[in-house]
């Protein structure tokens, strides 16, 4: 099995390096930097909170189950890594990354990103969802831009939150009888 893989990830690593960005132009890697931070879970449950502190019942089961949907699936990407244990490309960016998380694969941002289209796609605001289908394929060249990713990382990563994001939509009824208090 790792003699079929050793191409696959020698021409993955070979992409990746393609795609990442030299640090010399200050204002573009600070550009790129932030688009790359632009999907940290933590950032994302913090966005969440005003919407739900000012929205109306509605918002809030909505907000409820987006927030649920971040944090189970922080919890099973980071379950995952541990059992596959890719390492990240090599640099220096990132040391937040490196340190409190060393394995890439797959990448928890590009997962958020796909998780977050499709349950913003059923659950609304449409803007949102469009501006989400926007960011998302950025947010995520910006991870292999500065070496915190492979290619593969991200890919993989996409489709298991729009897979995970597919099947908590349609366990949702299931999901609110089993957590009805946070649920209105």
């Amino acid at each position: 099995m790792i003699k079929i893989l050793r191409p696959i990830l020698r021409l993955d690593a070979s992409l990746s390096n393609r795609l990442r960005l030299r640090t010399d132009n200050r204002l573009v890697w600070g550009i790129v930097a932030i688009l790359a931070h632009s999907g940290d879970s933590w950032l994302w449950l913090a966005g969440l909170l005003p919407f739900w502190l000012f929205g109306s019942a509605e918002w809030h089961n909505r907000i409820n189950f987006l927030a649920g949907g971040i944090v189970f699936l922080a919890i099973l990407v980071l379950g995952i890594k541990f059992i596959i244990r890719r390492q990240r490309p090599p640099g220096e960016w990132g040391a937040v990354y490196r340190n409190t998380d060393p394995h890439s694969f797959p990448s928890g941002h590009a997962a958020r990103a796909g998780l977050l289209i499709i349950m913003t796609l059923a659950l609304g605001p449409s803007w949102l969802a469009t501006i989400l289908i926007i960011w998302a394929p950025f947010m995520s060249l910006a991870r292999i831009a500065t070496g915190v990713h492979y290619l593969s990382d991200i890919l993989a990563g996409f489709l298991l939150g729009i897979g995970i994001g597919a099947v908590l939509l349609q366990l949702q009824p299931v999901i609110i009888s089993w957590f009805p208090y946070m649920f209105y």
